[in-house]
């Protein structure tokens, strides 16, 4: 099941990892392993990206950062796969990627000595962009004739398991997630909140948006820290943050709701 119709795909700039992600699901179709395998995977490799850093093995770190959002595209795929979509691994995905957003911040504020209130800054700037992508995203998802509905664009409660997974799980899951990301998602919903009366977004809308992907994120910081600009990842992403409220003007100004 793809996540859009045909006529609302959109060259998605954070999603490069797909092929490949492709690739990997396809080749774990027939075995044991499970999309939360895969996405305990991704976890792994992007907790041996923050070792690298630690130990100045820039290159190392930076294969795998983008070994990560290849692997993060292959979970999804898997479970469309097998037919298995949870929302357990859909939470557990959304917590690992915010836990490792912070920890990857705050070892490029330890190794280049950067301010921790910068560095602060700089992650919930990462954030209220990786927000805004998925709040239109998830807009566009919900209104797309045969699109995914498995994310939510307002969500209150836990849902209802799916089949195959426990309903604690998911309650648990949802309770850390609505923690962790809510304030984000107040945050942009508050800045933009007739986004979702709006009946589409064009593909070209999205694709510019796609640039506050976190997969596209993870691709700058993977190529800022081996080019010796380490000092300079921190300050970008503040200034780079500016950019939601262009975005936010282009929604309002041609896509009113």
């Amino acid at each position: 099941m793809s996540k859009l119709s045909a006529q609302d795909k959109f060259i998605d700039l954070s999603d490069y990892g797909r092929p490949f992600g492709k690739l990997i699901a396809n080749s774990l179709k027939s075995t044991s392993f499970t999309p939360i395998h895969v996405t305990l995977a991704f976890g792994i490799s992007g907790l041996i990206a923050i070792v690298c850093l630690l130990n100045g093995n820039y290159f190392s770190a930076s294969f795998f950062i983008i070994l990560k959002s290849i692997i993060d595209a292959a979970d999804g795929e898997l479970a469309r796969l097998k037919n298995k979509p949870s929302y357990t691994g859909r939470y557990l995905d959304s917590v690992f990627d915010i836990v490792l957003n912070f920890m990857f911040f705050m070892t490029i504020c330890y190794v280049s000595k950067t301010t921790i209130w910068f560095t602060i800054l700089a992650f919930i700037g990462i954030q209220l962009q990786g927000t805004l992508y998925n709040y239109y995203y998830v807009i566009l998802r919900n209104k797309s004739v045969g699109g995914d509905s498995t994310s939510k664009i307002f969500e209150y409660k836990s849902p209802k398991a799916l089949p195959g997974e426990s309903q604690k799980s998911v309650d648990i899951l949802f309770k850390i997630y609505t923690l962790v990301y809510g304030v984000f998602d107040k945050a942009i919903h508050f800045l933009d909140s007739d986004a979702y009366k709006v009946k589409t977004f064009p593909n070209w809308f999205m694709t510019l948006l796609s640039i506050y992907g976190l997969g596209f994120q993870l691709l700058i910081i993977a190529v800022m820290i081996p080019l010796n600009l380490i000092e300079y990842i921190v300050p970008f992403f503040i200034v780079y943050t500016l950019l939601i409220f262009v975005l936010i003007g282009i929604r309002k100004t041609l896509f009113k709701a």
